[in-house]
């Protein structure tokens, strides 16, 4: 499956416009990879991705077209959740 299909269906973006662009700002890993939009994934791959502040890792645990939202969290498994320091705040 498409990585921002995968993205939009797990819920783990909103919208699938939105996981593209994600996408191709550079903010998403596979398997420890930069990653594009139409990058594959499949079951067991490891998904870094970066929102703002945050950084998650989570692996995929399996493949659906469709989802519904109680389901969504089933198609993978949280790894790692990181909060980076906000940059704004230099003490000054």
């Amino acid at each position: 499956m498409r990585l921002d299909k995968f993205l939009k269906v797990s819920r783990l973006i909103k919208r699938r416009t939105v996981a593209k662009d994600v996408s191709e700002q550079g903010r998403v890993w596979i398997n420890g990879r930069e990653a594009k939009a139409s990058s594959t994934v499949k079951p067991g791959d490891e998904l870094t991705i970066q929102y703002g502040q945050k950084t998650v890792t989570v692996r995929v645990e399996r493949i659906a077209e469709t989802t519904r939202k109680d389901e969504a969290g089933e198609l993978y498994t949280l790894v790692k959740e990181e909060q980076r320091p906000r940059e704004d705040n230099l003490g000054w």
